[in-house]
């Protein structure tokens, strides 16, 4: 079958099984609302979970560090890229989550990546939870150790896995709070398990960092849990992007040395940099606006109880709604749209097959009237 062929033929089949995704043009987007095509909406899709993207000390701070520092990096960080800015950022992180090293990266894809590669052995083996991330999966199964992976958010599948041995090292992955499903993995019984199997625990958090724990310090402060490995990313709680791996020195000197993700990418502009202390500075004060996030979010799970699809546990941000079949969570998704609000619909193979579903996400912009809208529209298209 010639490239032409096989392209077409899985394009065919992604469009038969109501799962093409499409990108939206969007004209606007404060985090509350979003305007497409001229129609605004009120905007249930935002992993801008704190909405410091539109902070004004957020966005001074980018201004200014583009006219102190440019635009872009010019380079990578192991060349001209890494400034004074950078090692800053690093250095508050490192103090701030209590590791003694933060290694920035322009991605949290990127870091997942890096650090997977860069330790994964063929003697070794990586022991997932079934439901982590593409970009953990993704590198876990494209190297050259065993992947294994436990049931989701249960300790005991995987200490079953684990009491098998290994010649080499063990790696156990997991989330803080899932993306998809929006419930926190019971990080410290995770942890115990992997220190009895002599294993190292990578924990991604990027969607518990800024957002739970003491000054939003994440899910596994929350916990008590220190993982030797810990991802944050800057695309959520922050408001801005990118992702940092915090670890100890010989680790971070190791990734420093050999990690191609760090050393073969250009740095994140140094503007970046000021944006993102901006952020971290609101967030250490951000109690205020993680009461707002709560409040949001209880006042949508007390109102959602009685309708017909399931919510998910999840006292998260990310409220999903489990509707089933491709096509009927395409169709909640228009209504909802036809109605002013904006919620996507999220299918396979992003979650497991038949349980596609709205995967709302709220805010410490939203106002209790944004949460009601959003449940009347709810409501209406029940009834409909």
């Amino acid at each position: 079958m010639s490239w032409s062929q096989r392209i077409e033929q899985a394009l065919a089949a992604r469009r038969a099984a109501d799962g093409w995704r499409q990108r939206i043009r969007v004209e606007h987007n404060n985090v509350r609302e979003l305007t497409v095509a001229g129609q605004r909406y009120r905007h249930f899709s935002s992993n801008d979970y704190l909405g410091l993207s539109q902070h004004p000390a957020v966005i001074a701070a980018w201004q200014q560090g583009a006219a102190e520092a440019g635009a872009g990096a010019g380079a990578s960080g192991h060349v001209t890229g890494f400034s004074r800015y950078h090692a800053q950022l690093e250095e508050q992180l490192a103090d701030w989550l209590g590791y003694r090293r933060a290694l920035l990266f322009i991605s949290g894809f990127a870091a997942n990546q890096a650090v997977i590669h860069l330790l994964a052995e063929k003697s070794d083996r990586i022991v997932a939870d079934k439901l982590a991330h593409a970009s953990l999966l993704d590198a876990a199964s494209h190297s050259p150790a065993t992947l294994r992976r436990f049931a989701h958010n249960q300790p005991a599948s995987l200490a079953k896995l684990l009491a098998t041995p290994v010649e080499g090292n063990t790696l156990v992955v997991t989330e803080g709070v899932f993306s998809m499903d929006g419930d926190s993995a019971p990080l410290a019984q995770l942890a115990a398990e992997t220190q009895r199997a002599n294993g190292w625990l990578l924990v991604d958090d990027a969607h518990g960092i800024g957002v739970t724990g003491e000054q939003g310090r994440g899910s596994c402060w929350q916990q008590q849990v220190k993982p030797e490995l810990l991802i944050v990313t800057f695309g959520k709680g922050f408001g801005v992007s990118g992702a940092a791996l915090l670890c100890d020195d010989a680790t971070a000197d190791y990734v420093e040395q050999f990690a191609r993700h760090l050393i073969y990418s250009t740095a994140m502009p140094p503007a970046q940099c000021f944006a993102l202390l901006a952020a971290l500075q609101q967030i250490q004060q951000g109690d205020e606006l993680r009461a707002q996030l709560h409040a949001n979010i209880a006042r949508f799970r007390a109102g959602a109880a009685d309708l017909p699809w399931q919510l998910m546990p999840s006292a998260s941000a990310i409220q999903p709604l489990v509707v089933g079949e491709n096509s009927a969570a395409l169709a909640l998704s228009q209504r909802l749209k036809a109605a002013g609000c904006w919620v996507s619909a999220i299918r396979p193979p992003t979650v497991p097959p038949g349980t596609a579903r709205l995967r709302i996400t709220l805010t410490a912009a939203h106002g209790f009237d944004d949460i009601d809208r959003l449940l009347e529209a709810l409501y209406d298209a029940a009834h409909q």
